[in-house]
């Protein structure tokens, strides 16, 4: 069994492949880390050291044992208002105003399978290939009940941690933080490893030490961002690509999010995961429960690489959905940099006479079809085809493309609205804006509010309005270019502090209804390049774009850290204009890492560059089962140097490039 419980230690032990997770409910009722590392037998709450800590004090069930503090031991859970002054993971508000919850251990439940959760997207495994294990917290004075899931992937090395905050008292409360993942270490010095950038500058490699103060990155923008990125690792000082400790965290959610690491004050380390607590105050009336986003945990002793094979394993074959997890993805030709705004259908079609030519698969068509769309002040939330622009229907223009011997991908970006278009001017009140105030604007447009039903019933009627009168349309590429400004949502009124909490959940909702009805129609997930890339996504979209950089150089840093989490088969690379003091060959190789495409007016080539462009494309097509579904070995780092170098190897190690 990969859980198991001592009844007389209350020790539960969860044990993977080659790892192992400990906790022990202790004899004061509180829920103590023990361990997470290497596989190991026997029990390990030997580790707990107790003394007189001096000024750190003591939970009234102690009496007057000096010795045992929250302050300074391991937990599971660490709430505020038990004694503990360290980050915490949970706030609760109670009905007569303190701030306060005193999680006990009641009771536990194990079970074969894994858990799911309402309304957000989880790791999936059959019943099979894992065990699940809840244990059931309790405030003796409000009764406000914590149970805490575990899901235990045994063959992969994986631990997925989430929350339930269920009110089963008589009083209302309010969850004002919510973590999902807690990790205490009583041992070790580590590094903290995060992924920094800004607009097409996304993933950047930052390494630093874990020191006696509280290190927050997050996002507070209502998308995951550019920023930062919801995966963190905890590594030790000498870990590197091949060997070493190394702890990965990754937050299965695509909006606000904070990470929290610390050194305390007796040198042990306490990192978590999960919710931002600004504008954030989720309400739960009795016998209400709020859920928590899903936390997964991977540990190895083995390196950086070994823990992104974990987490690439898991990610293809317990998050990806759909007829494309597996296959063969087609290589594609993006609209965009070669034509911009300024386009016609003809200039559709002849781009995909040359993909054709090339042996590129599909053409898609970018932002500026619909509408009175001819830049970016206007139109987002008119979905309608712009006939004049385009010479005719989409129907016809898809037939056209097809009949070139190409498939035909489109554009949209549904989350979003122009205050400049008949959708604002009817539903003013389906944008995020603040009462009474001047507006804000990021690129000249607003984000739908998706807490409200109606808003997500137009989003899907947009996909199944395209779909049901053209089921040739292939491929989508859904963007999302602003993040949540003018913080108000005129649907929820006064309860505004569960707005980015329901605003992602509606996006799920939307995305759950379009996955279940065109299950196979895959969807690129792009945010002006790279914001919105997080596990969630994997759930609903194909592949991401990583990033509106394509300068092969610089995409060469910004490709190494999506790796570090992301498989090459869920990042889109594609070949431009960008930096021509370049090679296409070395822009291509660049691209070839990943899932190749193209996004440039194949015209600007010369005819060596054709010719050398059509012989890539069918020699990724002959490579690309070993490089979109082999494990990747990261041999050469572009920080280390000026040239960088990747392996792909084959399940079966028959085959590498």
């Amino acid at each position: 069994m990969a859980i198991t419980f001592n009844e007389t230690t209350r020790i539960f032990t969860l044990t993977t492949a080659h790892t192992t997770y400990q906790m022990q409910a202790d004899a004061q009722g509180y829920l103590l880390h023990l361990y997470y590392g290497a596989r190991t037998a026997g029990e390990m709450d030997y580790l707990l050291n107790y003394g007189d800590r001096g000024f750190s004090g003591n939970p009234n069930s102690a009496g007057s044992d000096r010795t045992y503090s929250l302050d300074a031991l391991p937990q599971e859970y660490p709430s505020l208002g038990t004694g503990d002054f360290r980050n915490y993971a949970l706030n609760i508000e109670n009905a007569d105003g303190s701030q306060c919850c005193n999680p006990i251990y009641i009771t536990h439940e194990i079970a074969a399978g894994k858990y799911t959760l309402k309304g957000l997207p989880f790791v999936r495994a059959e019943e099979n290939e894992a065990e699940t294990l809840k244990i059931i917290l309790e405030d003796p004075v409000t009764k406000v009940e914590l149970h805490l899931l575990y899901g235990v992937l045994e063959k992969e090395d994986i631990i997925t941690r989430s929350v339930i905050i269920k009110n089963a008292g008589k009083a209302p409360v309010t969850v004002k933080k919510a973590q999902s993942a807690c990790l205490d270490f009583l041992h070790g010095d580590y590094d903290l490893i995060k992924f920094y950038g800004r607009h097409a500058m996304e993933r950047n490699m930052e390494r630093m030490p874990v020191s006696h103060e509280s290190t927050r990155i997050g996002s507070r923008r209502g998308t995951s961002s550019h920023q930062y990125n919801p995966g963190v690792i905890l590594a030790g000082k000498n870990t590197n690509e091949d060997s070493g400790s190394c702890y990965g965290m990754l937050f299965v959610y695509s909006g606000n999010f904070l990470v929290e690491a610390e050194k305390d004050q007796y040198d042990q380390t306490r990192i978590q995961m999960g919710l931002t607590d600004e504008l954030f105050a989720y309400p739960l009336e009795a016998g209400a429960e709020f859920t928590a986003p899903e936390v997964i945990l991977s540990y190895t002793n083995k390196g950086l690489s070994r823990l992104s094979q974990q987490y690439h394993h898991c990610i293809m074959n317990h998050i990806c959905q759909g007829k494309y997890v597996h296959a063969n993805r087609p290589v594609l030709i993006n609209s965009w940099e070669a034509a911009y705004f300024d386009f016609t259908g003809d200039t559709i079609v002849e781009l995909a006479k040359e993909a054709k030519a090339l042996g590129i698969d599909m053409v898609v068509m970018d932002d500026g079809w619909f509408g009175k769309r001819n830049d970016d002040n206007s139109s987002l939330g008119d979905w309608y085809v712009n006939e004049e622009k385009l010479g005719g229907t989409l129907t016809k223009l898809i037939e056209r493309v097809n009949a070139e011997g190409v498939k035909f991908g489109i554009w949209i970006e549904p989350e979003m609205v122009n205050p400049k278009s008949e959708l604002f001017e009817k539903h003013p009140d389906w944008a995020i804006t603040l009462p009474n105030r001047k507006t804000y604007y990021y690129r000249n447009q607003l984000v739908l509010d998706l807490s409200n039903p109606k808003v997500q019933d137009f989003v899907f009627g947009v996909v199944d309005n395209i779909l049901t009168e053209n089921p040739e349309v292939a491929y989508f590429k859904w963007d999302c270019n602003s993040p949540i400004t003018n913080v108000y949502s005129p649907y929820l009124k006064n309860k505004q502090g569960q707005l980015y909490i329901d605003h992602v959940r509606g996006i799920y909702n939307v995305l759950k209804r379009v996955k279940e009805k065109y299950p196979n129609t895959p969807m690129m997930l792009c945010s002006g390049g790279g914001a919105r890339c997080d596990y969630e996504a994997l759930k609903y979209f194909t592949e991401f774009w990583c990033s509106d950089n394509t300068d092969p150089i610089e995409r060469l840093f910004i490709q190494w850290g999506f790796s570090q989490i992301f498989p090459s088969k869920a990042m889109s690379a594609h070949v431009t204009s960008w930096n021509k003091k370049t090679s296409v060959k070395f822009r291509t190789d660049v691209a070839s890492m990943c899932k190749l495409g193209f996004d440039l007016g194949l015209k600007e080539l010369n005819a060596d560059e054709l010719t050398y462009c059509q012989n890539a494309v069918a020699n990724w097509t002959r490579l690309k089962k070993v490089i979109l579904d082999g494990d990747q070995y990261r041999l050469v780092s572009p920080y280390d140097g000026n040239h960088m170098s990747l392996m792909y190897a084959s399940p079966d190690k028959n085959k590498a490039v």
